[in-house]
């Protein structure tokens, strides 16, 4: 029996209208949903808030139990799951079942914090019982894009349910089934009681409803910088806590000793894996001069030995992009790149909404797609004479990411990767990397740290209270 019913998969009528979900790779419908409104988002924000409370009181292993089942599930409907993913995203099916693998992770780490140790015994000048213990905020509100729409819906919703909230999850209408209608019903099959998890694709309206509501203590934005920005203004007026995982430009670091013919593929992928539609995507190549010139020719030929196409009906290293808006963007930016004087290497050019991977030589700080996020399949290379001035290139711009540094002497990597400001950094290895158990996130223009994995969870989702205890009344002077 299959997991997804569109009869049945949006239980609240919203006031929001239809929303036809398309698949990029051939603009057929695949499902046809409703969207929320601002009032829409009051009323789900309210029934969240008012089943919390229970919640809250279940033991810690009922919790513990539903996200482990939920776990479970993923790999039980993953081949229907999978044909979700890879036609309303766009994904390869290796890119999707590295979702599916991720979303199971995340449920049973968040599994294990509902027995984490909650608070803290602390010495007391006075006689009583002095101590903290962290309790659910209340209710969370989930902001995810359409990119990753498992991982980046899951890895919020699941911790915060497993400490004890409520959850508003608001997925971009794009991926309204994969990141948001899928969770609902997985969920809903491990056994969460009912107003837990309140599901409404919509727009912006639904999400500065969302932001602004006075029964949604706690933001988790997953978008853009310029999104994030406008999250994290708001939030802070209302003086609540915004989570923000924004975009990238992530360098990627050749130094001259590195293993050329290994380091080929690892620059590939960290470029156009899912279209470079990653916020962690290598976004610019920093190569050592005395490799440059065969780095590019050699990065250019991968490029242009991918195959691109429908991932569902063909096996393809590339899918579509998610849709036209989003094409033109990438389109713009290669094209005034290369009138700036960029050489284009390899692609430039598209069918439908199927873009070649391209790679782009001659690049300086002037080039538009080497120095704003592209998310889409481009590959900027440029030159460095020393690690003083790749350490420079690589921290200059607004972002703070992801980095990567390719070397044989891994101490000397991991000296340079001090001397950049990154929230994530990998020697030996490209840009786009994830698991369930670390801590993510970017920081300056790339968000406000890390704030999902571990302990970071517990940061997030819950609010520290300190608790006294005495025996006697307290005495005062007056």
């Amino acid at each position: 029996m299959p997991l997804l019913d569109p009869k049945t998969w949006q239980s609240r009528t919203l006031a929001g209208g239809e929303y036809a979900v398309t698949e990029p790779a051939t603009g057929e419908t695949l499902a046809t949903v409703t969207l929320a409104a601002a009032e829409d988002v009051a009323t789900a924000a309210r029934d969240a808030r008012a089943a919390q409370a229970e919640w809250a009181k279940a033991p810690h292993f009922v919790r513990a139990a539903v996200l482990r089942k939920a776990g479970d599930l993923f790999a039980a409907h993953a081949d229907e799951l999978r044909e979700w993913i890879v036609r309303e995203s766009g994904s390869i099916p290796g890119k999707a079942d590295f979702e599916l693998h991720v979303a199971a992770q995340e449920c049973y780490e968040a599994a294990a914090l509902a027995s984490r140790p909650s608070g803290q015994i602390l010495p007391s000048e006075a006689p009583r019982l002095s101590y903290t213990r962290r309790v659910p905020v209340g209710v969370v509100g989930v902001i995810s894009p359409f990119n990753a729409p498992l991982i980046l819906s899951i890895r919020s919703v699941a911790p915060a349910l497993a400490l004890g909230n409520a959850v508003v999850l608001k997925p971009d209408p794009r991926t309204a089934v994969c990141g948001g209608l899928a969770l609902a019903a997985v969920l809903a099959e491990a056994g969460l009681p009912e107003g837990l998890l309140h599901v409404l694709p919509g727009g912006p309206e639904a999400g500065q409803a969302l932001v602004a509501d006075p029964n949604v203590p706690v933001i988790s934005f997953t978008g853009s910088t310029a999104a994030g920005r406008a999250v994290g203004e708001a939030a802070g007026r209302l003086l609540k806590r915004a989570h923000l995982e924004l975009g990238g430009n992530s360098a990627l670091i050749v130094l001259e000793d590195a293993d050329i013919d290994a380091v080929i593929s690892t620059a590939a992928w960290g470029s156009f894996f899912h279209q470079g539609q990653i916020c962690m995507t290598t976004g610019r190549h920093l190569v050592h001069a005395s490799l440059y010139e065969e780095y590019v020719e050699r990065l250019a030929a991968k490029a242009d030995s991918l195959a691109v196409g429908d991932p569902h009906r063909a096996q393809v290293h590339l899918g579509p992009i998610i849709d036209s808006a989003q094409l033109a963007k990438i389109q713009g930016l290669v094209e005034s790149s290369t009138a700036r004087g960029a050489k284009l290497a390899a692609g430039g050019t598209h069918e439908r909404l199927f873009y070649r991977p391209t790679v782009l030589a001659g690049v300086d700080d002037a080039t538009p797609a080497y120095a704003e996020e592209v998310f889409g399949p481009v590959a900027p290379v440029r030159s460095f004479a020393d690690a003083d001035e790749a350490a420079a290139l690589a921290a200059a711009g607004p972002y703070g990411l992801s980095l990567g540094i390719v070397t044989r002497d891994t101490a000397r990597g991991l000296d340079l990767a001090e001397r950049i400001p990154t929230g994530i950094a990998h020697i030996n290895d490209q840009t786009v990397n994830d698991e369930a158990v670390a801590p993510f996130g970017g920081i300056a223009a790339s968000g406000t740290g890390a704030r999902f994995g571990g302990e970071a969870n517990l940061e997030a989702f819950t609010d520290v209270r300190w608790t006294t205890v005495r025996g006697d009344v307290a005495p005062y002077p007056f």
